[in-house]
């Protein structure tokens, strides 16, 4: 093996698939800058008319990151309003509507901009970034994924008792503790009032009962794909698209469509990259 494909190699502490995958990304972000300079070369043209004060307004020069936490905001863009020296996978505390979350940078730099320009996304409200973690906050999470872990058999006793129809698939504290959510699924409308009630009696805090759907609970669990890399949707996919049979057409796997069906039991995700 030639090590200069490799500039990491001589680290033995390097794993090969990290090696893979900076190459990976190195590729696909030269790949990626390229189209995105030309597209911009052609708005400049398209605005030469325009008046320069009102497109510079359209510039969105805020240091914004991805990142990722278990509550309701999943995968998010974050602004870091303090430029806290935040690197790839740094544990950090999110702040919005004066709640906080903990949360982890899963991507920084040149793919966060080509990602909101592809999204036509700027100067829009997001969540802060208040500070990366101390240990106390470390503890803090970790008691609080203890104390979700301890309030299934109390949510398991609840749904018996009431006789409902739930099927639980996670629950998380937030990290200020101000809410603690049950995400759920279940065939039909489930009238959870009475539980809700139960439930805020015994935790002493605002309770959220959150239905999803099967796609929904596969993007929350996490996996490894037949392709053994994590589950599209849980890695990177923030919106569903509707992947149909016309699509497995396309693809010519309508012979072997039950080798394309995902751990949701839906078509996989990943069959409408193919035809873009």
């Amino acid at each position: 093996m030639n090590d200069k494909h490799y500039p990491n190699s001589d680290n033995p502490h390097t794993s090969f698939s990290s090696l893979i995958d900076e190459n990976y990304n190195d590729i696909v972000l030269e790949k990626i800058t390229r189209e995105f300079l030309d597209s911009l070369n052609h708005v400049e043209s398209s605005i030469e008319n325009k008046d320069k004060e009102t497109v510079l307004t359209d510039i969105d020069t805020r240091n914004i990151l991805i990142a990722k936490s278990k509550g309701l905001l999943g995968i998010h863009f974050c602004e870091n309003v303090n430029n806290l020296p935040i690197k790839l996978n740094d544990n950090v505390i999110i702040k919005t509507n004066d709640e906080y979350e903990f949360a982890s940078i899963i991507e920084t730099g040149k793919f966060v901009n080509i990602k909101r320009v592809k999204l036509e996304l700027c100067n829009e409200e997001m969540p802060t970034i208040e500070r990366l973690v101390t240990q106390k906050d470390i503890d803090r999470n970790l008691s609080n994924t203890v104390n979700s872990f301890e309030a299934r058999q109390v949510f398991f006793n609840f749904i018996r008792e009431l006789s409902l129809d739930m099927k639980l698939v996670d629950i998380h504290y937030q990290f200020d503790r101000k809410k603690l959510f049950f995400f759920y699924t279940s065939d039909g409308r489930v009238d959870f009032r009475e539980l809700a009630k139960k439930l805020a009696q015994t935790f002493k805090t605002r309770i959220e009962l959150r239905q999803m759907g099967v796609r929904d609970e596969a993007k929350r669990l996490g996996g490894i794909a037949t392709c053994g890399r994590e589950y599209c949707c849980t890695s990177f996919i923030s919106n569903f698209k509707r992947i149909t049979t016309d699509i497995a057409e396309e693809n010519n796997v309508t012979n072997t469509i039950s080798k394309y069906t995902g751990p949701c039991g839906k078509l996989k995700c990943c069959l409408s990259f193919e035809i873009e």
